[in-house]
């Protein structure tokens, strides 16, 4: 059964999926941002031009894109360290703060190399962190210090060599000194003034004044992350299976929610910009209600009005269904990047969870607190890439290598495998390779 259309409200757009039968994938709108035959051209055209003109390529579409002609691509290192006297006090902190957070939590995703054996054979698996690291942060609407930190403290966490950002300039051909502050206290290497597809394609391919780099990481918009994915197809760098786009929210909301804390976190989402997606899941009609009306009046205060009305308009969305369970199967769909579950006894919907970024449980757990300080990292699959993808993580910096060392008893019971399966296979090459070593 199809969904039934309710009473329209403002900002969001209403879906009754109460009774629904057949797929909740189908009854859902899918996200068209990974797969746009524009702008994945356009991505193309710019990796092109800067893997063609390099430093060139790179000031005419920072000119091009961001309405500013930059001469020096690298931010002077005295530059960067200079801003943390140009902060205020308490933003430093918080930056200090919020760092500790992060590079404690990432610390506890560190393990030992792993050991194996069995019966004559030993596997040793080292882990070794890649030698270049690039880190991008956006900056166009808001100067996101926070990803600063969230894309590169895990990477000094990994142990990665050098670490590389790229940010876009403000109208003035710099960066904000909340981002140039942050890569001062995350030990950033290399910080450059540069955004958009063009950056990804800078740290990926090289320029004459950007070194490649091994791995890049961190969210932006449409062209950011259909970047990511298209060099990484290439095989020229390494990035995260997550899929980094616009912000989006999923909140699982009944009676018992306080409606301004619903709201307020769907609004959070949306004032990031276009294509994100903000959903309002309940069962209560009242609540629905009630928190629709409270997302209107926080929207209309707001000095971001005019992103959050845009963002709302096309991906914010109220989602009636029958029940908790309905809810987490809705949510599992949706798999959004931020997943809030506000309802009575939240704990109780943890296990049903297959498909989302980041978890947030009870009216004191905002996913602001995740975006900014809890420590746990903000970069997280969206698109519904939460399916295959995970939040970064130190892993994503890391290379794991196995070494195998094999005694002359684990040889001899593993080469009649080998040797049967190379038959199998018609390799000769490879049964012959213990053959050989059988008769010495």
């Amino acid at each position: 059964m199809a969904p039934r259309a309710v009473q329209s409200r403002p900002l969001l757009t209403p879906l009754d999926l109460r009774r629904a039968t057949g797929s909740l994938a189908d009854l859902l709108p899918a996200p068209r941002i990974v797969d746009d035959p524009a702008a994945t051209a356009a991505v193309r055209s710019i990796l092109d031009e800067v893997r063609r003109d390099g430093d060139a390529g790179l000031r005419a579409a920072t000119e091009r894109f961001d309405g500013v002609r930059i001469d020096e691509i690298r931010v002077p290192q005295d530059e960067v360290k200079a801003a943390l006297d140009r902060i205020p006090a308490d933003l430093r902190a918080a930056l200090e703060a919020a760092h500790d957070n992060i590079a404690d939590y990432h610390r506890s995703q560190l393990h030992p190399d792993a050991r194996y054996e069995r019966q004559g054979v030993t596997v040793r698996e080292l882990r070794r962190p890649v030698a270049r690291a690039g880190c991008y942060v956006p900056g166009g609407r808001a100067p996101l210090a926070s990803t600063v930190l969230m894309t590169a403290v895990p990477a000094r966490v990994a142990g990665v060599g050098a670490v590389a950002l790229c940010s876009p300039p403000g109208p003035d051909g710099r960066l904000a000194p909340p981002i140039l502050a942050a890569a001062a206290i995350a030990g950033v290497d290399e910080v450059y003034r540069v955004g958009g597809a063009q950056a990804v394609a800078a740290l990926a391919y090289g320029t004459e004044s950007v070194a490649a780099v091994d791995v890049v990481v961190g969210p932006g918009n449409r062209y950011v992350a259909i970047a990511e994915r298209m060099v990484a197809g290439e095989g020229a760098v390494g990035v995260p299976s997550a899929f980094t786009g616009p912000s989006e929210v999923a909140v699982v909301a009944d009676a018992t929610t306080p409606p301004s804390y619903a709201a307020v976190d769907l609004v959070v989402q949306a004032e990031h910009g276009p294509d994100g997606l903000a959903y309002l899941i309940t069962w209560s009609e009242e609540a629905a209600a009630a928190i629709e009306a409270e997302v209107a009046a926080i929207t209309a205060r707001s000095p971001r009005r005019a992103e959050i009305e845009a963002s709302l308009a096309k991906g914010g969305y109220r989602v009636l269904v029958d029940g908790p369970e309905q809810a987490v199967e809705v949510a599992n769909c949706v798999a959004a990047e931020h997943l809030e579950i506000m309802c009575a006894d939240p704990e109780a919907l943890v296990p049903r969870i297959r498909s989302a970024g980041a978890v947030f449980l009870g009216p004191l757990a905002p996913a602001s607190l995740g975006d900014y300080a809890a420590g746990p990292n903000h970069v997280l699959p969206t698109a519904r890439s939460a399916r295959f993808g995970s939040a970064l993580r130190v892993d994503d910096f890391c290379r794991h290598i196995h070494v195998v060392d094999v005694d002359r008893s684990g040889f001899e019971r593993l080469a009649p495998v080998v040797d049967a399966l190379a038959r199998s296979e018609g390799l000769a090459a490879h049964a012959e390779s213990v053959r050989i070593r059988q008769q010495s």
